[in-house]
């Protein structure tokens, strides 16, 4: 049996009110009136669709042994490099080994279903394998446009795999069309779009229940014998037609996070079958729904083991966790559609040393530190000699992957000096649970947000952008722990 084995998502911290929006750009174009209700997630600025990818990849690795993952799959259509497998990226900082199959997914916003599927197809062609899709997008709209007020930021993640399934796979039925409702060319930052007529009554209206109804015709099914049921719409008219298919019960029709996330494309599908993981009962039928250059359609059956998953993973903590963003023109600049003024620090040549990240890349990725054999010291990063000044031992370390052990708050300061998108610069020394110390960046908080001795998490983001060579850095930042909810 194949199918989900985990699930996770990820929602940026900061939320932006779309009367923001309108209040400042209302003025040109005063239609977007009509999609500001709500808020919108919207990445920090030391984010992007690789960080988020791999924040919901932690989300649904937790607990789980990254020894055993066999492949590891990216879906995008904002991934940061066209040339440099993104997914290897992701791979690394999710702690997977380096033998392992990976992949970039891009081009169509159902590239998240279709990755979800190659997946699926590789554990069922490669028994007992495990792969996980990490999906996620940064998508861009022009001010003043629905774009803008309707995208929101986020991620969403699947593990798969024959062993310990909460959700058999039992089939799909898929659509492909060069159906152009929204494009951006090779070199294009914005999204452009078609008439939204043209999008809701020929795109949404007609692709889903064709997919849908392929489906059920495929495997002798009813579209009202599904228990829950996964697709994303931002048309709230066409949503209400389109729901009509699935009976009389609007309950079973998940939620599209229009009003407290946004639209958050290739991830938008994952992103809403984790939310709907989160509540599933064993035996109920989940159909999920892409759409974007055609549609995926796909059909899983809940199993009993869904309840040891049901553990804070996945959309609700990430949802609970907002701070709003009251400055529509801090979202400008940190979406880099406003140049600001850094001053001369921020104009420091920082060239990327590829040896270096090369030699490093365990711990820049992974944070992989060290743990001696001979006397239990933990330490980071990991070096040839143990720092316990009464063992010394010499090549005596097992590797520890510290991305997911947490830390504590050692010391911190606020900085304003620092050349920084979100002033004061904070960063500090932060202990390891288990041992070690490093100077990490503070991100997702304020200096008022931190004590000394208070628990952190550690998240994968953007160190620095090499604007002269576009090139992206990552590495980890120390975040306030995360409060679980269940």
């Amino acid at each position: 049996m194949v199918g989900i084995t985990s699930f996770g998502g990820y929602v940026p911290r900061y939320r932006l009110n779309r009367m923001i929006v309108f209040g400042s750009m209302g003025w040109l174009n005063p239609v977007i009136i009509t999609n500001a209700r709500g808020e919108k997630a919207v990445a920090n600025f030391d984010e992007d669709a690789i960080t988020m990818a791999v924040a919901a990849g932690m989300d649904c690795l937790r607990g789980i042994d990254r020894s055993g993952i066999d492949a590891v799959y990216f879906a995008s259509t904002t991934a940061p490099y066209r040339e440099r497998q993104n997914a290897n990226i992701v791979a690394g900082a999710l702690g997977a080994g380096e033998q392992i199959r990976t992949a970039d997914f891009s081009a169509s916003l159902k590239a998240g279903t279709t990755a979800l599927l190659s997946a699926l197809e590789f554990a069922a062609a490669n028994p007992g394998s495990r792969a996980v899709v990490c999906a996620a997008d940064c998508r861009l709209g022009k001010m003043a446009s629905t774009q803008e007020m309707v995208f929101g930021d986020g991620g969403g993640a699947v593990a798969v795999g024959d062993d310990d399934v909460i959700a058999e796979y039992k089939g799909c039925y898929s659509v492909s069309y060069d159906f152009v409702d929204h494009l951006r060319g090779a070199n294009t930052k914005y999204d452009r779009m078609w008439e939204e007529r043209w999008i809701r009554d020929l795109g949404y209206q007609s692709f889903i229940p064709e997919a849908v109804n392929g489906l059920c015709a495929k495997y002798g099914l009813s579209p009202t014998d599904f228990d829950k049921v996964v697709y994303p719409c931002y048309y709230g008219g066409a949503r209400k037609k389109i729901n009509t298919m699935f009976g009389e019960d609007p309950s079973k029709v998940q939620d599209d996070m229009l009003a407290t996330v946004g639209d958050t494309g290739t991830a938008h599908p994952l992103l809403m079958l984790a939310a709907a993981l989160e509540t599933a009962q064993p035996g109920q039928k989940i159909l999920l729904v892409s759409f974007g250059s055609g549609c995926d359609a796909m059909w899983f059956e809940v199993t009993e083991a869904i309840a040891k998953m049901q553990d804070g993973r996945g959309v609700s903590r990430w949802l609970a966790r907002r701070a709003d963003l009251d400055n529509y023109q801090k979202y400008l600049v940190w979406r880099g559609m406003a140049p600001p003024e850094l001053g001369l620090r921020g104009e420091v040549d920082k060239e990327t040393r590829w040896s270096l990240v090369w030699r490093d890349r365990k711990s820049i990725l992974g944070l992989w530190g060290g743990k001696c054999k001979a006397c239990g010291t933990q330490q980071w990063p990991a070096k040839r000699m143990c720092v316990n000044p009464d063992c010394g031992a010499i090549d005596q370390f097992e590797p520890v992957y510290l991305a997911d052990k947490g830390g504590t708050i050692f010391s911190y300061t606020g900085d304003m000096l620092a050349a920084s998108l979100n002033p004061p610069a904070v960063y500090g020394t932060v202990s390891f649970n288990g041992g070690g110390r490093t100077v990490l960046d503070f991100t997702d908080c304020t200096v008022e947000d931190l004590a000394v001795g208070n628990p952190v998490d550690f998240s994968f983001r953007i160190k620095f952008y090499d604007p002269k060579r576009d090139i992206t850095n990552y590495f980890w930042k120390a975040i306030p722990a995360v409060e679980e909810v269940k």
